[in-house]
């Protein structure tokens, strides 16, 4: 059985049986990966694991690879690094829900690893466990960047006054002839969420209106290129809460 180390976020998970669970995890190995945890729900101790398994949650772990099973198993698994807030601030936990069912949608499962989609996420959990100010941004700033990994982030430079053409990826001086648009408001967020340091989220002043609009017309965006996003069901709890 081959061993190896590495990263990953927390996505999902599946209750298998009455005391094990599949796990699926973005990863620095292997891409999207499931693991197969036994005991997670037994009374002998092992039930803390399941705290380990919240979405957006970081874990460093020793996998366990065998030609005879179909999915992975962890020899050893702990937390990433310590989360300060992110699993105590309703706003950030509603977020982080958010976040990993959109992963969890739209990555399918691969045997190879994309370092940089990787590395994006894994930040993305750090940056929202430690920011104070821009909370209410961040889901937003995290689709618009999103997009660079998923390969269909605007082709052009923005302009004052663009319209954005979903179909063709491109800003435009002119309202398209089509429905698939984003308005002269929207195209300047798309531009502003592309530029901002995630650091730097509370300067967009936007208020719960401006959010929900943008928020569907990004919604917009990935469903022309991807299906999928439409399954995400954690959307309306954001409409709700932001």
């Amino acid at each position: 059985m081959k061993t190896y180390k590495g990263r990953g976020v927390v996505l999902h998970t599946l209750k298998y049986g009455d005391s094990s669970m599949v796990v699926y995890l973005l990863t620095d190995a292997g891409g999207r990966r499931s693991y197969m945890v036994q005991g997670v729900r037994s009374r002998n101790g092992r039930g803390s694991k399941l705290a380990l398994f919240q979405p957006m949650f970081p874990v460093e772990f020793e996998g366990l690879e065998s030609p005879r099973q179909q999915m992975h198993r962890f020899k050893e698994v702990r937390g990433g690094f310590v989360l300060q807030s992110l699993p105590f601030d309703v706003r950030k936990s509603t977020m982080a829900l958010f976040m990993a069912e959109v992963l969890y949608r739209l990555v399918r499962e691969y045997d190879e690893p994309n370092e940089a989609l990787f590395d994006f996420v894994w930040n993305c959990v750090g940056a929202l466990d430690s920011m104070d100010e821009g909370v209410a941004n961040f889901h937003l700033w995290f689709l618009a960047n999103l997009s660079r990994f998923l390969g269909f982030c605007p082709g052009n430079e923005y302009a004052s006054g663009d319209w954005f053409d979903i179909r063709e990826g491109l800003y435009t001086k002119t309202r398209p002839a089509h429905v698939s648009y984003m308005n002269r408001e929207c195209a300047c967020m798309l531009r502003d969420f592309l530029e901002c340091d995630v650091r730097c989220l509370s300067e967009i002043g936007l208020n719960r209106g401006q959010r929900v609009e943008f928020l569907n017309a990004v919604l917009v965006y990935f469903g022309y290129h991807l299906d999928a996003i439409s399954a995400v069901q954690s959307v309306r709890i954001l409409r709700e809460v932001f």
